[in-house]
């Protein structure tokens, strides 16, 4: 009879490369005992790619015990893929195009679970969730692992005696399917995206009858979270037809961007499931549709006794840290913007006048300004709202640039141009117009070069510019309507 030990992962991969702290260790003996209790029957082992999409492979329940310890394969080329899902980089050459054999030939890459965050989903019928840490077979983690990125900004930031707090807001629309498109000519990369009608007309801001019309759909995604014990603080209704907004409670480090993407994956699954498609795109194609943005709220609080870092002794918004960390986020606005927006269509967001910003300024509890500073004297809610980011951003790099941003403005002790009244107006760089723009700005970006290598700036370049040379080689709505009858 042929054993089956080691037909999961790399054999003890965790123990042999000690990639587990004892409290991951307890977590996992926890997550083992409540499968059985609870005859959970299957458990997804999932990790944050570079575009913030969760990937991953199923589990049945007996074999989970061995695939903690040994870890879950899966194939290297899901690193090196767009948004249609193709694979960019040359796999099957020397090096795989990065100058690094353990990408060369799609080979694997092993998910290791962190049990911190293991969790049973109530949608699905007795499956649980682990989110996983990536690393090569031969112990080294991958550097290409944005969650791993966060991490390291994180450190980065203790070494000066702090902790980064955050949370965020965040705006998608959910529609009712009227057609899923699902005849085999809808297949592809990409795929025929689902035909929709509105749950609600939108225009009633913040109204309790717009509220009402949409309380049905919000009820499943509100009492999912509630159940998962997600730190849910409100839910609203926004300006645009069938547009939403779910804002949650701060958290330390990586706290906010597990939840984010935790949240995202959620909201979709749960909406499919019955007969909704929610979608985090920025600007849907859909007539009378208002753009979405990601606000993410964020301050430093002192490792020793938690104080926020952030606030002001005298009359200014901010502490000197705090005014060092804006003028960072400031300084380096152009070059960051590719990790706030990384999409095409994030970029249609940025207008004058639209309360998303359209350049890089600061403004004293100023919705038109990128940066909004709240607070001051005596509050410990102070903090900096960034304003700039896309729905769809991989939190990990969004949060990950922030941090490292504001590192540069704390060590370089930098000062903020002054506030503004008039974001629209001010004589201030303005943030790229297009994708094509934020990711020149971050290829040529000595700063970005310098925190993150140029091994992980040139791979996500590359795989931007894949996705806007497919988007360059289409042929848009825009030009038949614009060339077809007149030439």
């Amino acid at each position: 009879m042929t054993s089956r030990a080691g037909s999961i992962g790399r054999a003890n991969f965790v123990d042999r490369f000690g990639l587990w702290t004892k409290e991951q260790a307890d977590a996992a003996a926890q997550a083992n005992t409540l499968i059985k209790e609870q005859g959970i029957e299957l458990v997804r082992f999932v990790f944050p790619d570079q575009h913030g999409i969760l990937r991953g492979k199923a589990v049945i329940a007996d074999a989970v015990p061995q695939a903690m310890r040994n870890g879950v394969a899966l194939t290297t080329t899901l690193l090196v893929k767009d948004t249609a899902h193709k694979t960019v980089f040359p796999v099957w050459s020397d090096g795989a195009g990065l100058d690094m054999a353990e990408m060369m030939n799609a080979g694997d890459f092993l998910l290791v679970p962190d049990p911190a965050t293991f969790r049973v989903l109530p949608w699905a019928e007795k499956t649980a969730w682990v989110m996983c840490d990536i690393y090569f077979d031969n112990g080294k983690a991958v550097p290409f692992a944005t969650r791993n990125l966060l991490r390291r900004s994180l450190a980065a930031l203790e070494q000066k005696g702090f902790d980064y707090v955050s949370g965020f807001e965040c705006e998608f629309h959910i529609f009712k399917i009227e057609d899923p498109m699902m005849g085999p000519a809808h297949g592809g990369q990409p795929s025929t995206p689902p035909e929709v009608s509105l749950l609600w007309h939108g225009f009633n801001y913040l109204t309790e009858v717009r509220q009402d019309e949409m309380e049905p759909a919000m009820a499943l995604i509100r009492r999912t979270l509630l159940d998962m014990e997600l730190p849910v603080r409100t839910i609203e209704v926004e300006f645009g037809p069938s547009q939403c907004e779910v804002t949650f409670h701060p958290g330390t480090g990586l706290e906010t961007a597990d939840l984010a993407m935790l949240f995202r994956s959620t909201v979709k699954q749960v909406c499919r499931r019955n007969g909704f498609h929610a979608t985090f795109m920025c600007q849907p194609g859909l007539e009378t549709c208002f753009p979405s943005g990601w606000h993410l709220h964020q301050s430093l609080v002192h490792k020793d006794g938690g104080a926020n870092a952030f606030i002001p002794e005298g009359d200014g918004p901010l502490s000197p840290v705090g005014t060092q960390f804006l003028a960072g986020l400031v300084q380096h606005a152009r070059e960051a913007s590719a990790f706030a927006t990384p999409t095409i269509n994030g970029y249609k967001r940025y207008k004058p006048n639209s309360l998303a910003p359209d350049r890089a300024a600061w403004g004293k509890d100023n919705k038109g300004a990128m940066l909004r500073v709240l607070g001051g004297p005596e509050d410990p809610g102070t903090r900096i709202e960034n304003r700039v980011g896309d729905p769809a951003a991989n939190p990990y790099l969004y949060l990950a640039s922030q941090i490292l941003c504001g590192l540069d403005g704390m060590e370089r002790k930098l000062e903020p141009p002054p506030s503004t009244d008039m974001p629209y107006a001010v004589d201030a760089p303005l943030l790229p117009r297009t994708l094509a723009e934020a990711v020149a700005e971050l290829k040529q970006s000595a700063f970005f070069r310098g925190v993150l290598g140029d091994g992980f700036v040139d791979w996500f370049v590359t795989i931007k510019e894949a996705e806007i040379a497919r988007f360059n080689a289409e042929v848009t709505n825009w030009e038949h309507r614009e060339y077809f009858e007149m030439f």
